[in-house]
């Protein structure tokens, strides 16, 4: 798998996990990251890591998180995903879940002190290759210079401080 390969595959990824989330949450994309793949001795082997990822902007308190982290997992179960690890956090404050496809992507979604949710997918060391970004990438021409992190958008549903139902 080339760059531009892995990256489509994890914004097929993302698309398809934001799809599934219902109702919908509001969310941007995050920053990308690039980092070349060494052979540890700082030889570069013609081969990058690409990483995507998507920032929700709706406010999930604490309740509704397990909810949402269930919704998630069994969209990337339905797109192939295995090897699932779920770490609770501390105090089911700030989880984590990683997978991963069939292909070889990582998925991963952290939840972050301040319950900012950010839902990541990428391929270690693909084929170096150019590469393109969607519209409204960060960091890209005609993107934010920064992503959004912090959730500020409010949902009925998702943002409900009740049991979930």
């Amino acid at each position: 798998m080339d760059m531009q390969q892995a990256g489509e595959r994890a914004e097929e990824i993302l698309d398809n996990t934001m799809a599934a989330i219902q109702p919908p949450v509001k969310w941007v994309r995050g920053a990308t990251m690039e980092s070349p793949c060494s052979t540890g001795l700082n030889e570069p082997t013609g081969t990058t890591t690409i990483m995507r990822s998507r920032n929700i902007l709706t406010v999930v308190p604490e309740q509704r998180r397990d909810e949402f982290l269930k919704m998630v997992q069994w969209q990337w179960e339905k797109q192939g995903a295995g090897d699932f690890e779920v770490d609770p956090g501390s105090a089911k404050r700030m989880p984590q879940m990683r997978a991963t496809s069939a292909d070889g992507l990582a998925m991963i979604l952290n939840i972050g002190h301040v319950g900012n949710i950010f839902i990541q997918a990428g391929f270690g060391c693909a084929q170096d290759s150019a590469m393109t970004y969607p519209a409204g990438t960060p960091g890209q021409p005609g993107g934010p210079e920064e992503p959004e992190r912090i959730p500020h958008e409010h949902s009925p549903y998702w943002s409900a401080t009740g049991a979930p139902r």
